[in-house]
């Protein structure tokens, strides 16, 4: 089939078209910004790419799958649906996708892109489609010639409830995404509940008080009791975490904190589930090199370490805090400074009070203006509601010759040079930090 995507340029969209490319369909797709994304499917699986959106892209398609972001009046959508072509959301294509597959799905709050990389690291001949960039495999997708698939499952809309899982991991539940369970918790819970429902193999952390309410027959972790002796390391200048679990030994995982070691511990269990054998499944978690925009490492001089995180939750920003203070002392370095790009007004204003203390322990604090993800604008004064961090207000930042320069009115205001500066957000401060933006 020809099938076009609207917002192609989306880690999430873009692992379908991928995914599907691998699985003989010829793809085009269009996005409203040219990108690192669209740059590597127009040159790496041929994909015709259309910037901006224009109605003639969808010429000559048998299907049309669109992102979350995509509004009705999207001029690819009204030609699309008054030419009668086949029209699904990621949410719907995902049963057209997934439908015959033997699906691994890893769903949860925080820590799913991980976890979903470390499975498809410790799975090595299973199809995979996470949320993230591997850098074992330099992708968000990675093909085989079979039906096993290693799937990052969406709670945001319920489109893990489309995923076809076989096996089913949940990492921890939060509330969050409620305005599109219009705010009602039983059908939040209820979601995750009928997720792992569906599954044959259930592996869930049963410290969270919701996944340790159900009934279900799963395979249990409890970090608490099953994780002893964590302890963190160095090697060759990265971090490391050892630790063990249950009664199965030492492991080693890239990465620092309690959070990392949970997550690890999950993947260890499923593949174990999937009879892969204990002594592969450690060489290769020793040998899991992380995922892009995740505690990731992109400079690393002795006096400067500059990291790139996708946090944007007050609890997934907090572990990153808790985890760069175990490897400023391992490093012997002074200081922190936390550049913050918020993420969406909505979730900015539910989870201010979060917000205000996920940042305890950071030296500087820079914020940048909130992304909206296409949201509307709403006025918030985040200098004055982390008035006790003492902000500073930025507009962009730039970071060229080993040093981070804060931005504001197109002056330099501020510049870093020294400890940890680690950047949080899901929105183009990845770019910013890497100098990539201009």
């Amino acid at each position: 089939m020809k099938i076009h995507f609207i917002g192609i340029g989306g880690i999430g969209l873009s692992a379908l078209a991928k995914f599907l490319t691998n699985d003989g369909h010829t793809i085009s797709g269009s996005d409203i910004r040219q990108s690192e994304i669209t740059n590597d499917l127009a040159t790496s699986y041929n994909a015709k790419i259309t910037i901006p959106h224009h109605k003639d892209a969808v010429d000559d398609a048998d299907m049309v799958i669109y992102s979350a972001a995509v509004r009705k009046n999207n001029p690819e959508y009204i030609e699309a649906n008054e030419r009668g072509i086949t029209l699904l959301s990621r949410k719907d294509a995902l049963k057209f996708i997934l439908k015959e597959k033997e699906v691994y799905a890893v769903g949860g709050a925080h820590g799913k892109s991980t976890t979903s990389a470390m499975l498809a690291s410790l799975l090595p001949e299973s199809n995979a489609l996470i949320g993230a960039i591997s850098k074992e495999f330099g992708s968000n997708v990675r093909s085989y010639d079979n039906d096993k698939v290693v799937f990052e499952a969406d709670e945001s809309d319920a489109s893990f409830l489309n995923s076809n899982p076989y096996l089913a991991i949940v990492t921890n539940v939060e509330l969050e995404h409620m305005e599109y369970y219009d705010y009602d918790e039983e059908r939040f819970y209820g979601a995750y509940r009928r997720f792992l429902e569906l599954a044959t193999i259930r592996i869930i952390n049963a410290e969270d008080p919701f996944l340790a309410s159900l009934e279900l027959p799963s395979i249990k972790l409890y970090p608490s009791k099953d994780i002893k002796d964590i302890t963190y390391v160095l090697v060759d200048s990265k971090p490391y975490s050892r630790f063990k679990l249950k009664n199965l030994g030492t492991f080693e995982v890239f990465g620092l904190g309690e959070h990392i070691v949970t997550d690890a511990a999950l993947a260890i269990l499923a593949s174990l589930e999937l009879g892969e054998k204990l002594e592969d499944v450690r060489m290769r978690l020793r040998e899991y090199k992380g995922i892009k925009k995740r505690f990731d490492i992109i400079q690393n001089f002795e006096e400067c370490v500059v990291i790139d995180d996708y946090a944007h939750h007050p609890t997934e920003i907090k572990a990153t805090i808790n985890a760069l203070q175990k490897f400023k002392e391992l490093r012997g370095l002074q200081k922190i400074t936390a550049i913050w790009q918020p993420h969406k007004y909505s979730r900015t204003l539910d989870n201010i009070d979060g917000f205000i203390e996920c940042f305890n322990g950071v030296d500087a604090l820079v914020i940048l203006p909130i992304w909206s993800a296409g949201e509307l604008h709403v006025d918030i004064d985040l200098k004055g509601a982390l008035s006790k961090h003492d902000p500073i207000m930025a507009e962009r930042i730039n970071k060229e010759d080993g040093r981070v320069k804060i931005y504001s009115d197109n002056h330099i205001i501020n510049e870093f040079s020294e400890g940890i500066i680690v950047a949080f957000g899901a929105g183009d401060i990845t770019y910013q930090i890497r100098g990539e933006l201009h």
